[in-house]
């Protein structure tokens, strides 16, 4: 396990948690985002998650810093899952720890925002009677798959 990873299988959170967890952290925030089965009255059916993984591993260090720097004494892991997803999967995990409860619940919001800013992980969703890449991200995954090809 990696402080900062893409991962192709599931995510425990329990060991994320305890890469945070030190006699100096007074609060661990751990924060899943779950794969939803209803989105606006659409039911999905499942997610397919890919990302550019040495980038996107580097962007999840970042926001890292990010925390370090804007919360001194926080310790921060972060995971996001790619492949496909089924409901109630865990897509996401970020945990801080902070001597003090407060900054790791603001530090760990603070994560998720900066996830869907600058990370390059794309989502499609796949429904009943079709499927969409969801969000801003979408037209620069059409981007990096052309200049792969």
């Amino acid at each position: 396990m990696k402080q900062f990873e893409i991962v192709n299988d599931p995510i425990n959170p329990e060991q994320y948690r305890n890469w945070t967890l030190n006699e100096n952290q007074g609060a661990v925030v751990v924060f899943t985002g779950h794969v939803r089965e209803w989105t606006k009255g659409i039911k999905t059916e499942y997610l397919a998650y890919e990302a550019y993984i040495p980038m996107a591993e580097k962007k999840l260090a970042q926001i890292g810093d990010e925390i370090k720097e804007k919360w001194p004494g926080t310790i921060v892991a972060i995971a996001h899952r790619i492949g496909e997803l089924q409901i109630s999967d865990i897509a996401v995990v970020i945990s801080v720890s902070s001597p003090h409860r407060q900054d790791a619940y603001k530090a760990n919001e603070y994560a998720i925002e900066r996830i869907k800013e600058i990370v390059p992980i794309w989502k499609k969703e796949i429904w009943e009677d079709g499927e969409e890449w969801q969000g801003s991200q979408k037209q620069y995954h059409s981007s990096i798959q052309m200049e792969g090809e």
